[in-house]
Formats: structure tokens, C-alpha cells, sequence
């Protein structure tokens, strides 16, 4: 499953980074945290990965 490498920050609206590697194998799944980090503002963000499927309906 594809995670982007960068969010916006909700704190400032800078561009937050992913810090995850994805898994080697099977990449990422739907339930993996995912962590972000702001370096305008250090906050950093936990993501949880949500199945495409269950997104769209």
C-alpha cells in the first residue's frame, strides 16, 4: 500500500516528513502507524494506515 513521504502539518501547515521506513516485504498495511515530524514546528504525528476499501464506503 502506498503512504506518502510527506503530510501537511495541522499545527503550522509546513510539510511534516514521514520517519516509517516501509516494511521490506509486503510494505505497509492497513492498521501500521506511521509517524510524521514537522521540523518548522517539531510536533510530530502518528498516522494510522486505513484499508482503501474501507475509506470509500
Amino acid at each position: 500500500m502506498e503512504v506518502p513521504e510527506t503530510i501537511t502539518c495541522v499545527e503550522c501547515g509546513g510539510v511534516a516528513r514521514r520517519l516509517t521506513l516501509p516494511p521490506e516485504e509486503e510494505g505497509f498495511l492497513p492498521g501500521d502507524v506511521v509517524a510524521y515530524i514537522c521540523p518548522e514546528c517539531g510536533q510530530r504525528f502518528d498516522v494510522v494506515v486505513e484499508d482503501e476499501a474501507d475509506r470509500d464506503g
